[in-house]
């Protein structure tokens, strides 16, 4: 599957902007990004994490759930000093405009949010040495049918409070299904069924300081 092309605003999701800038889904009353500071938050728990960037090396494989403003990616594509692949699952991709404003908040990121905003709609984009593939739809039907492995995953769907669907147990499992030995994966949530769900999925899975106000983090390896 491939990126949804920008004039379809049925997919494309309804959002508030708080002050900074951060876009908020009015679906999922959560925001894209942390108040506190996207970025920062990016790195400490998705980066840092999953041990970024020290573990990258040519065909490394990072896969996401959730991909937002694209905002994980464009921090990937900052760090990485390899060719890297990414793919990310998204049910309600951003459209052009949406992605533009999103990225303002970010201008030491600008070259590379071009580059995304420029392969927005295309099977594949590049941005810096990323070869990031979109695919595009309920995780619930598309996660399933994904044959890759992942070396590192970036699990970023919305509050499991707020968006349980994304956080399903039978989701996680195919996490693990589809995770290579010795691969990781990195959330902001500690919700203690999202980390029984990973533990399951076959994950050792750890809790870690959280980015801002969130005390905890859950951090894990598949051995």
């Amino acid at each position: 599957m491939s990126a949804l092309p920008d004039p379809d605003p049925a997919r494309h999701p309804q959002l508030d902007w708080r002050d900074g800038g951060v876009p908020v889904s009015t679906r999922f009353d959560d925001p894209y990004f942390s108040l506190a500071g996207g970025l920062a938050e990016t790195r400490h728990v998705f980066l840092d994490g999953n041990d970024l960037p020290a573990r990258l090396r040519p065909g490394f494989h990072v896969a996401e759930l959730g991909f937002g403003t694209g905002l994980n990616c464009l921090a990937l594509a900052q760090v990485a000093a390899v060719p890297v692949t990414m793919t990310s699952f998204e049910g309600w991709p951003m459209s052009l405009a949406q992605l533009e404003q999103a990225h303002a908040a970010f201008p030491e990121l600008a070259d590379l949010s071009a580059q995304l905003r420029a392969g927005w709609g295309r099977d594949v984009i590049h941005v810096g040495l990323v070869e990031l593939h979109l695919v595009i739809g309920d995780v619930a039907q598309t996660l399933p049918g994904w044959q890759g492995r992942a070396d590192a995953w970036f699990l970023d769907g919305f509050s499991p409070a707020k968006n349980p669907a994304m956080w399903a147990p039978e989701i996680m499992a195919h996490v693990g299904r589809c995770t290579a030995p010795g691969g990781s994966f990195a959330t902001y949530t500690a919700a203690g069924a999202v980390r029984r769900a990973l533990a399951e999925a076959g994950f050792s899975v750890t809790r870690r300081p959280g980015f801002g106000r969130k005390r905890h983090m859950s951090v894990g390896v598949k051995p």
